[in-house]
Parts: structure tokens; C-alpha cells; sequence
């Protein structure tokens, strides 16, 4: 009984003490006009609009124009029209996390989707569109996460409260990483933000990819592609503002968003139709500065709470990793992991490109030795790549240079290390093991002390090795 009354009061005081109400003036397209009450309101305000049906259709003031405040709708327009109500809602809505959230499916406005029971609210509410602890009260970063993906792992190695980027083509695997990722991280808690995704494309990343191991620990924020832009934008704020209230609670969160670029677009797509010039390939200036709001909510927390270690995708349109979103992100977060067509189209996944990719963090995660091993890895993979197409021509001899001699030797199994089945996780320990037993092997005992990766003497890669002198 005592809890049933304290939620009753909870929700009470939730409620506002008075009502403001002015009328619709215009409606055009996404955007409504609001007049009457254009003083008492500011962007970012919510106002409840009350259609010809009688239902509610919450919007967000986005500016003002000519003594107008103009507002666009979470939700469709359908009934709403000149001389509709419209009341003064939020000026900053709060979502109550609860640690009970975890294995459930939510939209942007923190609504269940799953048809299981409501959500409880937890103790604390969180601003939606947060700020960052302040940059002088931030612990440094924690220790090294293990991802259980063997290329990140000893490559791209991650530490707790770091931001790194997936950045990605269509089609090259790129949901499948964040799905092994989300089962077999060392962190304690994942929030997951799907923005803008398909609508068939939520339930097969729940159900074929996460499966239920995944997301029993985790909490989904989806936001599909035919929703508004304000939903697709606040499911992305929302989903940090989940990670925010785990984070406080001491857990070491893994926040990973799909993506950042659908993000961008419905910032896009709300600065356009209230007013803002386009500006690189249509973006508007408000993209790029909220683009820094929301990476920098991710990262660690102040002294004695957890850390938010963030995994943001980013769409790389025409495989180009310099357009605008692109190049903006990366020059925010903390590292990239790039995915490569190239690497995709001959089977090898995940597709990480590891020499295109980098983790600004990873000298500090790592032990001098362990360094040394990836340093030396990727020097021969350079090595290899620089070298590949004369290698494969039959071009090149043998003895011509000792360092692309050794590269040729290794790469094989160096490529069958980085891939990795989607069920098969890799102990972040055992992965600088076994790289160092590649690199120190000899064509004596090639297949004898890494027997896990022995390769097919037939296959494309091994065939095209070098012309002996003859």
C-alpha cells in the first residue's frame, strides 16, 4: 500500500501547477504556428496541441518567426488546425530510469514497445537533452574493455570511457559487429540506441542478433525511419540519458547508437523546414553544433560513479570517409573503426579495416610489450598491402626485401586472426597470445603451434605468396 501511494505522489508532483493555452495559427507542412502564448515559451519547450478528435499531439518549439513561436510535432498532424488548443507543456522533460528497464524495448519518448508490463520509474530523473560532467571533475579513463572481437581487441584495443566510432558503408556487416559487441563486452550494462533504423530491422537485430543473452543486460531505444524527425533526434538523446542513469549508479555502461548519421539527418531536417540555410551537402550549422552535445554525454563519469564507453556508427555515403558527418565525428571521439567494402566482398568478417583504423587510447590501455606485438602486426600488414598487387602479378622475388618477405609469411594467418565468427567470442588476453605466436613462428612448425588458424594451402590469398629464384 505505502508504495502504491508513494508512486501516486511521485506522479502527482510531476503534474504543473497551471495551464498556459494559446491557438493554432497556421499549419504548413511539419511546421505549426503557435500565437497567444509565443512570450511565455522558448526552444526546446514542449506544447500539447489538441486536435478535432480530441487527442493530444506533443511538439517542440524549434523558433519564432514574426511574433509566432513554430513548433513541430513528435507525431502526425492528423485533425490538428487553425484555432486548435495549444498548452504550455515541459520546458525539460525527464525520463526516471530504473535498473529494472534492462532486457525491455522502448521508443524516443521512453514508452515501452514490447508489450510487457509498464515501465517502473526509477529514483532519479534525467534531463533528456543532458550536459556533460563538467570536463575538470571527469576521473581519467578506466581500464581496458574487452569486446570479445579480436581485431579490437589487440588492434583497436578500447579502454572504459572512451568514444570510438564505427564508420561504415551499407551492407558490410556493420550490425552484426555492434550485436557481438553488445553480447560479449566485459561492460556491465548496454544501451542501445537504434535511430532511424528500418522497421523490420529492429526485430531481426533483437531477435537474430542480440538474441536474448544480449538483452537481458541491455535496454533498446528504437526509433524507426517513418517516425518524425524530433523522434528520431530524441531517441538518440534519450539513449544517452538511460546510459547518464546507469552510469550514476556506479555500472560500467557500453552506449552504442545506430547511428549518428540518421541522428545528423533529422537535425537536418528540423533546421530546414524551420528556417536554417544548408550548408556542406544540406547540413544546417545547428548539426554540427549539437553533434559535440550529444558525443560528449559518453565518457567517463565524475569520482564514484561509472563510465560510459561509447560506440557511435556513422554512414559513410559512397564509401567517402571525408564527408561532412564523417569528418565531424571523427574529430570529436576518441578513435574509428573503419569497416572496408574491400574486406567484405572476399568473405573475411568482421570487416575491420585495422590499418585504416585507429584508438587514440590504446598506448595507455596497453603494456609496452603488448604494443610492440601490434606495432610490429601492423607494420607487416602495411607492408603486405603496399606490395599486394605485384605479389599477386608474381612480380616480386624472394630476398628482394627481408621486412615483405616476413609479411608475406605471416599475412595469411594474420587475416584468418582478425576473422571471427559471430558466435565465437575472444578473450582480450588470449588475443595478444596468439598474435605473438604468429609474428615468432617459422615455415618449420607454420601450422604446428597455431593449429586454430592453420589455412587451406589452396586458398586465393596463400597461392599468390612469391616466385622463387629460379
Amino acid at each position: 500500500m505505502k508504495t502504491i501511494l508513494g508512486d501516486l505522489a511521485a506522479e502527482i508532483d510531476k503534474l504543473p501547477d497551471y495551464s498556459v493555452i494559446g491557438r493554432v495559427t497556421s499549419v504548413l507542412g511539419m511546421m505549426v504556428e503557435v500565437g497567444g502564448v509565443e512570450r511565455a515559451l522558448s526552444i526546446g519547450d514542449r506544447v500539447l496541441l489538441t486536435s478535432r478528435r480530441n487527442e493530444r499531439v506533443v511538439c517542440e518549439i524549434v523558433g519564432f518567426r514574426e511574433g509566432r513561436a513554430l513548433a513541430m510535432p513528435f507525431s502526425a498532424l492528423d485533425g490538428v488546425g487553425i484555432g486548435s488548443e495549444a498548452e504550455i507543456g515541459d520546458s525539460d522533460p525527464l525520463v526516471y530510469p530504473d535498473e529494472s528497464w534492462l532486457g525491455r524495448v522502448i521508443n524516443a519518448m521512453g514508452e515501452p514497445m514490447d508489450d510487457q508490463l509498464p515501465l517502473k520509474d526509477g529514483p532519479k530523473g534525467y534531463a533528456i537533452k543532458g550536459s556533460p560532467p563538467k570536463a575538470h571533475k571527469r576521473q581519467r579513463l578506466g581500464g581496458k574493455v574487452d569486446v570479445g572481437i579480436r581485431a579490437i581487441n589487440t588492434f583497436l584495443t578500447m579502454c572504459h570511457g572512451q568514444r570510438m566510432g564505427v564508420f561504415a558503408g551499407s551492407g558490410v556487416g556493420k550490425s552484426i559487429l555492434m550485436s557481438m559487441i553488445a553480447r560479449f563486452t566485459s561492460s556491465e550494462v548496454n544501451v542501445i540506441g537504434l535511430v532511424g533504423e528500418r522497421g523490420r530491422e529492429v526485430q531481426e537485430f533483437i531477435q537474430d542478433y542480440l538474441g536474448d543473452e544480449g538483452l537481458s543486460r541491455s535496454v533498446i531505444i528504437a526509433s524507426t525511419s517513418d517516425e518524425s524527425p524530433l523522434m528520431r533526434r530524441q531517441a538518440a538523446y534519450m539513449t544517452l540519458a538511460i546510459a547518464e542513469a546507469f552510469r550514476d549508479a556506479g555500472k560500467e555502461v557500453m552506449c552504442m547508437m545506430d547511428s549518428v548519421t540518421r541522428f545528423a539527418m533529422a537535425q537536418r531536417e528540423i533546421g530546414l523546414a524551420s528556417g536554417e540555410p544548408p550548408a556542406s551537402k544540406g547540413y544546417t550549422p545547428m548539426v554540427f553544433s549539437e553533434l559535440p552535445k550529444l558525443l560528449e554525454r559518453a565518457g567517463p563519469g565524475v569520482e564514484g560513479t561509472g563510465n560510459i564507453t561509447g560506440l557511435f556508427t556513422v554512414l559513410v555515403e559512397g564509401d567517402d570517409l571525408n564527408e561532412p558527418i564523417s569528418d565531424a565525428v571523427r574529430g570529436i571521439i576518441d578513435g574509428h573503426i573503419v569497416l572496408g567494402r574491400s574486406i567484405a566482398d572476399r568473405g573475411r568478417y568482421p570487416a575491420i579495416d585495422v590499418l585504416k583504423s585507429v584508438s587514440r587510447m590504446m598506448p595507455d590501455c596497453n603494456t609496452q610489450k603488448e604494443n610492440e606485438i601490434v606495432v610490429r602486426a601492423r607494420g607487416l600488414m602495411a607492408s603486405y598491402e603496399q606490395m599486394a598487387d605485384m605479389i599477386r602479378l608474381g612480380a616480386y622475388r624472394r630476398g628482394s626485401d627481408p621486412v615483405l618477405d616476413e609479411a608475406i609469411k605471416h599475412y595469411p594467418a594474420l587475416e584468418k586472426f582478425l576473422a571471427q565468427e559471430k558466435n565465437e567470442r575472444a578473450d582480450i588476453e588470449e588475443g595478444y597470445s596468439v598474435l605473438a605466436s604468429i609474428l615468432e613462428i617459422n615455415d618449420a612448425d607454420d601450422g604446428a603451434e597455431f593449429e586454430d588458424l592453420e589455412l587451406n594451402n589452396e586458398s586465393p590469398i596463400h597461392d599468390a605468396t612469391i616466385l622463387n629464384d629460379s
